[in-house]
């Protein structure tokens, strides 16, 4: 580790008035310790000096080093003791949202109410408080979040315990989950006032950098991890055997991969499979063995090299912004919040409806995920939707409608807010509400005049006439949705509708997930040069 590296750890934040109340002096010049980071990047030993303003101070071969409690934990007999943190709003569960995105959504909601944010660690890994303070910090308290990053399992046990106010969880709360909370009186889990998703994010299956395969099928991957497939040559790899790094059982990261890959079908982890308990480790494990695979969430890649999928279909999918904001890559996950309604108070309730805001979306994509805003795409003559809808094999009533839709299709541009539907209803899905709230905003800022189409598709389930009817039926309901929640806010703007039904399909029709991609609406609007 370089010098550099060091001197970054001494100017991250800290913080003295929580130091204090958290660690029992000790003795300075005591024995040697060792101080780690959870993903790797950080591991020294040296010999305990003391701790200062929420650092460890060790003296090494390079001197006296300090370097930030939030970073690092420390191990060895000489450590600092510290004491329970006591905070007004405990944050629980998943290491993907603990890790990656609340220091900087903490710090963004600081900035949102004029506050200071000093965020510090209390020496337990994967966990630090932030406190909050008006008027720059000048103020008054505001009120301490304390923040324990495990796994979304935990979100859910400790709402039921009602040790969390707040749980973080990769992955959605499951029916037993959602039941059991009930029983305790917490309400409605999946209802808009006790589920909030706060951002998207796409799993990326990696490898070492110097691996030279980068593409894989959706077929080869479950080979992989089912151990038909068990040497990189049968990839067009080097001649080694392919070692595989998996998550803990309870993982919301894995049980959104494993259904991604596999559907209901997941087989049972391979006995020489490594184990790893968070997303550092996986990159970090990935990077140090060019014979490993493993996944991450998009923002934990931390240098691994990407693979490019492609499904059985043979629709390659890129983890991207705009496909991970329509749901249309297989490895892609909402991120939540959950909160039980008969405790949540007005300082809870406060910080969620920041975290689901377009005003959080800046240091959501800072913290390297996929805010909920919303893209613009040109949809181009030489793209793969206009060439599926060319092609010269297709049945010739059906093929009459691909062809209308090429026609439409090329005067507008596509934008990411998509709707999707439960089988055979015409009911929106959890993120239906908050995708018409976004597009009335960004429609709102759009010039009097401008065309939007809502164009409504299905899955293949059922008769081709039926599903054309089911989708333009979709498309309406959505249109008097949104002009019913706009009201005349959107007074400027032309709505037409249409309904394709089961084509262009933007998944295989496979599996129920698969499905569910493909039952949408999506949203166009006039291209600048329509």
């Amino acid at each position: 580790m370089g010098l550099s590296v060091f001197k970054s750890y001494q100017n991250l934040v800290s913080a003295t008035a929580l130091s204090a109340a958290l660690i029992t002096p000790a003795a300075t010049m005591a024995g040697e310790v060792s101080l780690k980071s959870a993903d790797g990047t950080v591991n020294l030993v040296g010999e305990f000096v003391s701790f200062t303003d929420n650092n460890y101070v060790i003296r090494t071969a390079l001197g006296e080093l300090r370097i930030a409690a939030s970073r690092v934990s420390c191990e060895g007999a000489d450590c600092p003791t510290f004491g329970t943190a006591d905070a007004d709003i405990n944050i629980a569960g998943s290491d993907t949202i603990g890790l990656g995105v609340m220091p900087l959504l903490l710090s963004g909601y600081g900035a949102n109410l004029n506050a200071d944010a000093t965020q510090t660690g209390t020496g337990t890994d994967g966990q630090f408080i932030t406190e909050l303070v008006g008027d720059e910090g000048f103020g008054d308290p505001l009120g301490s979040y304390l923040v324990t990053s495990t796994g979304s399992s935990d979100a859910f046990r400790t709402l039921l315990d009602r040790s969390a106010q707040v749980g973080m969880a990769s992955r959605r709360i499951t029916p037993d989950e959602a039941r059991a909370l009930r029983a305790d009186g917490a309400g409605n889990m999946v209802s808009i006032d006790s589920e909030h998703i706060i951002a998207v994010d796409s799993l990326v299956v990696i490898t070492h950098p110097d691996n030279p395969v980068k593409t894989v099928t959706m077929e080869q991957l479950r080979g992989i991890y089912s151990g038909a497939i068990s040497n990189w040559s049968e990839l067009g790899g080097e001649d080694a055997v392919i070692t595989l790094v998996d998550r803990p059982a309870d993982s919301g990261t894995r049980a959104v991969f494993m259904n991604g890959v596999y559907g209901d079908q997941v087989p049972a982890p391979l006995s020489d499979t490594i184990v790893v308990p968070g997303n550092n480790e996986m990159a970090a494990q990935i990077n140090a063995d060019e014979t490993a695979i493993g996944f991450v969430g998009y923002a934990f890649q931390r240098g691994a090299s990407a693979l490019t999928l492609v499904n059985d279909c043979g629709i390659t999918m890129t983890p991207d912004a705009f496909s991970a904001r329509t749901q249309e890559y297989a490895l892609q996950r909402l991120l939540y919040l959950y909160t039980r309604d008969d405790t949540a108070d007005t300082a809870t309730m406060d910080f969620i409806h920041y975290a689901e805001s377009e005003a959080a979306d800046e240091v959501i994509a800072k913290a390297g995920f996929i805010d909920l805003g919303i893209d613009r795409r040109a949809q181009t003559l030489d793209g793969g939707r206009a060439r599926a809808l060319l092609d010269p094999s297709a049945d010739a009533y059906e093929g009459g409608f691909m062809r209308e839709m090429l026609s439409q299709m090329v005067d507008y541009d596509r934008l990411s807010t998509t709707f999707r539907f439960r089988t055979g209803s015409q009911n929106l899905d959890e993120r239906g509400i908050l995708n018409l709230e976004r597009l009335t905003d960004y429609l709102e800022t759009q010039p009097e005049g401008t065309k939007i189409m809502f164009v409504g598709f299905t899955d293949d389930v059922g008769a081709f006439d039926s599903n054309r009817t089911l989708s333009q039926s979709r498309a309406e309901q959505v249109r008097a949705e949104l002009q019913n929640i706009a009201g005349d806010r959107l007074a400027g703007i032309e709505m037409e509708t249409a309904g394709y039904g089961e084509i262009s399909p933007s998944a295989c029709n496979n599996s129920e997930n698969e499905r569910q991609i493909n039952r949408r609406v999506e949203v166009w609007i006039e291209a600048a040069n329509g």
